[in-house]
């Protein structure tokens, strides 16, 4: 008999956010799996759990995944955490839940605390419909594509983002997108927990007062409007996102992407007006 993977959801800051089935399957497991042993240690120590762990991270995932696996055909029940919130959500766990469903191990999610969740609840903004995208592009150029792609979603869009990386993410969201309402939700059930509200500049102008910007930043940005229909020749809408940056591939992903046709029939139609 195989042995059951959990996916356990963990506090995103305080140690009293976790349920009493994950602090049970905690206790009950024979092996967690964990990012940092060290983050972990503090939690278990918390609820008073002693129990084997190894670490489980993008930097030992392939290998640690095929080992996994391994003890779970063998019978081994394992608990998958993250420093903070959902396994996999950007945290790293899809190659051993991978694993696991290729060898029909049972994968049991154990939910929780998650921080976009908590972000958009109390963000404000418009909540029927959501876009999450992890990490923007760590370089301006790539951010600002990414953000050109998604200006026509009607959707809130929610991404997480590094302190130092904030005030330059806000100038492209404004660039990009203009005065879209934002909220930037940092340091997320912990002491120091805040929400600022306001357009992308008026947001940055506040951060960019204070001497440093430290913690977990959640940064949301309101919805955007459906384009009107778009009367420009396919083949000259793919050669202007091009000159936005794009390769031809992109543009015709986000060309198909607008007028609600597929990759194929936009190509279809591109090589039909070479002919003609």
């Amino acid at each position: 008999m195989t042995g059951n993977l959990y996916l356990v959801a963990t506090p995103i800051g305080n140690l009293e956010d976790i349920t009493y089935r994950a602090v049970r399957i905690l206790r009950e497991v024979d092996l967690i799996a964990c990012e940092d042993t060290r983050q972990t240690r503090k939690l278990l120590d918390r609820y008073e759990i002693s129990k084997p762990m190894v670490s489980y991270h993008e930097h030992n995932e392939a290998a640690r995944a095929e080992e996994l696996g391994a003890k779970l055909m063998a019978g081994t029940n394992v608990a998958l955490v993250s420093d903070a919130g959902m396994p996999l959500v950007s945290d790293p766990g899809y190659r051993l839940v991978a694993t696991a469903i290729r060898n029909g191990i049972p994968v049991i999610p154990v939910p929780g605390p998650v921080a976009l969740v908590a972000a958009l609840a109390a963000s404000g903004l418009a909540t029927d419909a959501f876009y999450f995208g992890g990490f923007l592009p760590a370089k301006s150029g790539q951010r600002m594509r990414a953000l050109e792609v998604l200006k026509h979603q009607t959707a809130t869009l929610v991404f997480h983002e590094a302190p130092h990386r904030i005030l330059e993410t806000l100038s492209n969201v404004e660039q990009v997108l203009g005065a879209r309402n934002v909220v930037v939700a940092r340091e997320l059930t912990k002491l120091h927990e805040e929400f600022l509200r306001g357009t992308a500049a008026e947001v940055r102008t506040v951060l960019a007062s204070r001497p440093a910007i430290k913690g977990e930043i959640t940064l949301l940005i309101g919805k955007g409007e459906a384009p009107a229909d778009d009367m420009t020749p396919i083949e000259d809408a793919i050669q202007a996102c091009v000159r936005n940056g794009m390769s031809r591939m992109e543009a015709l992903k986000e060309v198909a992407r607008r007028r609600g046709l597929s990759k194929r029939e936009v190509y279809r139609r591109t090589q039909i007006r070479k002919q003609d």
